[in-house]
């Protein structure tokens, strides 16, 4: 969990559909993940910080880059914005990317993608061509590997250095405390939550293979948008060289 604002104790709707997803979301990732890091603030739900692996076999390996995750009072209905923090030389820094999984495209976002489903999708996309987007950059390899090598040095004002975040992931799972609960629902909320977590836990096991590929699934078709989206570009691009 990320530290925010201690002194500041923010409540929630315990009946909105954004926060019981988010909630939800939240608690599924708990689980350790090797390409990601990614957690809600403290005192703020709608807004989570992430940590990603750059994709191996490319000029980010062996990078870690950090970004902010702002979810509008309507997700999962409407889409994200997902900015990067640290250097990398393919994404604008402190910008809103633009990409089919984030708020620039709500056209190609689907309501059954998720944070998860987000991030898996921005590393998927770190490695190919701007071709001119909205904040997009075309770095060298090398100007891009040596931002990699640099990236474990960054410091995230709220998050503190990143490189320990993998470190401390990679030690135990990552868990929402009750003390952040008890800011974004009532301790009946938690209860019966807890309650159904307990029977839930029961079939982990199953759901695990089925949720990999669900996100594989998903990953899929969001990268496909994303590429669909690239062609509908330049097709109009084309056109209006021709004129």
């Amino acid at each position: 969990m990320f530290e925010g604002n201690m002194e500041t104790k923010t409540t929630y709707n315990p009946r909105s559909p954004a926060v019981k997803r988010l909630m939800r979301e939240a608690v599924e990732l708990r689980e350790p993940a090797e390409e990601y890091y990614v957690q809600p603030l403290e005192d703020n739900l709608f807004e989570w910080h992430f940590t990603i692996h750059g994709p191996p076999s490319t000029e980010f390996e062996g990078g870690i880059y950090h970004g902010r995750i702002v979810l509008p009072s309507e997700y999962p209905m409407k889409p994200p914005n997902i900015i990067i923090l640290t250097p990398n030389g393919r994404f604008e820094t402190n910008k809103n990317i633009c990409l089919s999984i984030s708020g620039h495209h709500p056209e190609t976002w689907q309501p059954s993608w998720s944070i998860r489903t987000a991030l898996l999708a921005l590393i998927a996309f770190m490695p190919t061509p701007g071709n001119g987007m909205i904040g997009a950059l075309d770095y060298t390899v090398e100007e891009r590997k040596a931002l990699a090598r640099r990236s474990h040095s960054w410091q995230c004002p709220v998050c503190g250095n990143i490189s320990n975040l993998f470190r401390k992931r990679s030690k135990s799972s990552l868990c929402i405390d009750e003390s952040m609960m008890n800011k974004i629902v009532n301790k009946d909320e938690i209860r019966e939550k807890t309650g159904r977590e307990e029977l839930e836990g029961q079939t982990d096991a199953q759901n695990s293979e089925l949720k990999k590929s669900k996100d594989s699934s998903e990953l899929k078709e969001a990268v496909e948008a994303g590429q669909e989206s690239n062609q509908s570009r330049h097709v109009v691009e084309d056109s209006l060289k021709v004129k």
